[in-house]
Formats: C-alpha cells, sequence, structure tokens
C-alpha cells in the first residue's frame, strides 16, 4: 500500500494530469477485463479445489488452465474496441493486451494459492504484482528525470507481474502430477461454465461501478478532474487492497471451511473476527487518508488536486461501505448462497446508474463519487439482510445473544 501510494504521488508530482487521467483509464480498463478473461471460473474451482485431495489438484488446475485459453481466444479480440471506439489511444495498446494477460495469470495464481492455504506465497505474489515495482517505480522517478513517463511505468509493471506469475508458477509446478494421465474432464468444465457465469454478471456488474465512474467523470468534467478523481480513488482503493491481502485472504478460507464441516463454533467466531478487522482497519485507513492528504498535496503543488480535495472525503466513505459489504459477502459465499449476491449486485448497479445519473445533473463533479455511496449502502443492506436470513436456516449454528448476532454481520 506504501508502494501504491508513493507511486500515485510521484505520477502526480511529476506528470501532467492529462498523464494521469490517461494512467487511470488504463488501470482500471484492465482490472474490469481481468474478470471478463476469468470469466470468475475461481467461484467455482475454488469450492472444488478445497473439496478434493491434493493429489488431484494438478489435474483440475490443467483443465482450469485450458477453460482460459478458449476464454483469451474470444475476449482478446473484442477487447480491441476500447482502441477502435477511441476510449484508449493506440499507443498504449500493446502494453495493455501484455499487462491484461499477465495480470489475469498473477491473479489466478493468487487465489490458488490462497485456496492451497499458501498464505505466505500469496502475499508475495500479490507484493510482487502490486507493490514493489512500484516503489521501484517511485524511487526511479524521484532520481532519474529521464525515466518520468508512463510508458516507463507500464514497462515496470509488466515486469513486476511478470515476476510475480513466476513465483506463483513455482509453487504451482510443485503439485503432485501423477493425476494428469487423466483425461481433460469437459463436463467439470462446463458444470464450472454453467455455476460461473451468473457469478461472472455479478462481478461485471460491482467492477463496473469502479470503471464506469472513471468514464463518467471524464466525460463530465474533463480530464483535470479525472486526473483529481483517479489519484484520490487510488487512495481509497488503498484501503480495500490492504483488506483483501491482510485480512480477507486469510479468513474466508476458514469460513469455507467451517461451513462445509458444520463446524458451527469456528464459522461464528471467523465471521465475529472478520468484522471486528474490517471495521477497525478500514475506520483507521481512511482517517488517516482524510488527515494526511494535505500534507501530500502540498508537497505535489498543483491546484487541480488541491481544488478537488472533497472528492477522497467521499470516496473514502464509499469505500468504507464497500468493505463492510464484503462481510456478509463472505458469509454467503461460504454458504454457497451465489444468488444473493449476484442479485445484489446487479442492484447496486442499477442503483449506481439512476442515482448518476440524476446528481451529476446537479453536482457534475461530485454526483458520481455520491452515486457509489448510495450503490454500496444498498448492497451492505441487501447483503447483510440475506445473510441474516440465510444463517436463521441453517439449524446447526446455535443462535447466541442478539449483542452477537450484530457482531457476526
Amino acid at each position: 500500500m506504501l508502494a501504491k501510494f508513493a507511486l500515485l504521488f510521484l505520477l502526480a508530482y511529476f506528470l501532467e494530469p492529462a498523464d494521469i487521467a490517461l494512467y487511470g483509464l488504463i488501470v482500471v480498463t484492465i482490472a474490469y477485463a481481468t474478470y471478463a478473461l476469468g470469466f470468475d471460473f475461481y467461484t467455482y474451482s475454488t469450492r472444488e479445489l478445497l473439496g478434493k485431495k491434493p493429489d488431484q489438484w494438478a489435474r483440475l488446475l490443467r483443465d482450469q488452465s485450458v477453460f482460459f485459453i478458449v476464454t483469451y481466444i474470444v475476449v482478446l479480440p473484442l477487447l480491441a474496441l476500447i482502441f477502435f471506439l477511441g476510449f484508449i489511444p493506440w499507443s498504449v495498446a500493446p502494453w495493455f493486451f501484455i499487462l491484461l494477460v499477465l495480470e489475469h495469470l498473477a491473479q489466478e495464481l493468487n487465489r490458488l494459492l490462497v485456496a492451497m492455504s499458501r498464505q505466505l506465497y500469496a502475499s508475495v505474489v500479490h507484493f510482487l504484482r502490486s507493490g514493489l515495482w512500484a516503489l521501484i517505480v517511485a524511487v526511479l522517478f524521484w532520481v532519474f528525470p529521464s525515466v518520468r513517463s508512463i510508458e516507463f511505468a507500464l514497462s515496470a509493471w509488466g515486469v513486476g507481474v511478470a515476476t510475480a506469475c513466476c513465483v506463483g508458477g513455482l509453487v504451482i509446478f510443485k503439485l503432485d502430477r501423477a493425476c494428469l494421465w487423466q483425461t481433460i474432464d469437459w463436463q467439470w468444465v462446463r458444470r464450472g461454465v454453467k455455476v460461473a457465469l451468473p457469478f461472472l454478471v455479478a462481478t461485471l456488474a460491482i467492477r463496473g461501478l469502479f470503471t464506469l465512474d472513471r468514464y463518467w467523470v471524464e466525460a463530465l468534467s474533463g480530464a483535470d478532474v479525472l486526473a483529481a478523481y483517479v489519484l484520490f480513488a487510488g487512495v481509497a482503493n488503498a484501503v480495500t487492497a490492504f483488506l483483501d491481502a491482510g485480512v480477507f485472504v486469510f479468513l474466508y478460507p476458514g469460513l469455507i471451511k467451517a461451513f462445509k464441516e458444520k463446524d458451527a463454533t469456528s464459522f461464528k467466531s471467523g465471521m465475529k473476527v472478520l468484522i471486528r478487522q474490517t471495521l477497525i482497519i478500514s475506520l483507521l485507513l481512511s482517517i488517516s487518508a482524510a488527515l494526511l492528504i494535505h500534507p501530500v498535496l502540498f508537497f505535489i503543488g498543483k491546484e487541480v488536486y488541491v481544488e478537488h480535495v472533497g472528492l477522497l472525503y467521499v470516496l473514502l466513505v464509499a469505500i468504507v461501505l464497500y468493505a463492510l459489504s464484503m462481510v456478509p459477502h463472505y458469509g454467503l459465499y461460504a454458504m454457497s448462497q451465489d444468488r444473493s449476491i449476484i442479485i445484489s449486485h446487479l442492484v447496486s448497479l442499477v442503483v449506481f446508474v439512476a442515482i448518476a445519473a440524476l446528481m451529476t445533473r446537479i453536482l457534475p463533479v461530485y454526483g458520481v463519487p455520491l452515486a457509489l455511496c448510495g450503490s454500496f449502502v444498498i448492497m451492505l443492506v441487501h447483503k447483510s439482510m440475506a445473510y441474516i436470513k440465510l444463517k436463521k436456516k441453517q439449524s446447526w449454528i446455535q443462535e447466541g445473544k442478539v449483542s452477537l448476532e450484530i457482531a457476526d454481520i
């Protein structure tokens, strides 16, 4: 997180706002397209992996890899429309596709390592993918003026994520490969597609909020305001990045295992730890960001960021609401209650578009982040209600006091 902070602020310090706006569009578009490549197949394969013996893992990963080859053939050509329609200039197209493929591979490796209870290796992969290269670029930007360009940042990003793929691949390569003599289980793949497809729709809906907002801001307010939005959104998103790497990846596999084994004590205690850590860490990081941003903006010394610092406060509120919604989300995911998650994400996207369409007429600059807040409130309420309802149906979970019920959600 510190590395990403350093990179964001030094990019804002050394590059023009228009460059920051372009960099922000590249980052969020790659992040969004990564989900399309992966098809959210991990929502199926992770639970399958946890239900199999380790000597069968290599076969499952091979079959999953074959499916990804198919998605690459279908999705990558379609993504060229982004450049044909002029959303992003052709000059960065090669880097876009290289980074997209590498990011997807690193993301899948990270998820597999988490599912295999290799959290330390998963954290290393995540750090190489998202942290170390950013720190190196920040240092080089500061020391060598000749490297201060988007192209250099993108090339370093590529090296970092490629290294992450190598580290994750070495761990996967050590799996027992005796099961690979078995033929590809196309029925397993088709079943996974059926399970993952609704989840993909839900993921594209929720991640669409974090992509559509940038394009909406640019269309309404121009590149300068988008640059400020990208900077402050990067600060806010660092909160969820920290929660993903430091809280969620360590806790949700245990929730799945406890639910499968009907271990009520472990499941309830896991949910309580999840809500406590999510609430404390998200609030602590958000308050720190709101206080520390002012000396940082003084250091950057560009009026466009100071003028629109209010965007950060609204985005921090939105991101805390989103983080809290992930608590019942993982509870529902552990219960394999995908339908509630899917509905929640679709409703949130509709709410975002409706609120943004209304609010941007009144507050062109703040309408989009306020719409994020509104959509995340709806998502938090919907997931919490669904979790409470479904938990009560589990007869093996011993209900506690009302105060404990509140803590569980």
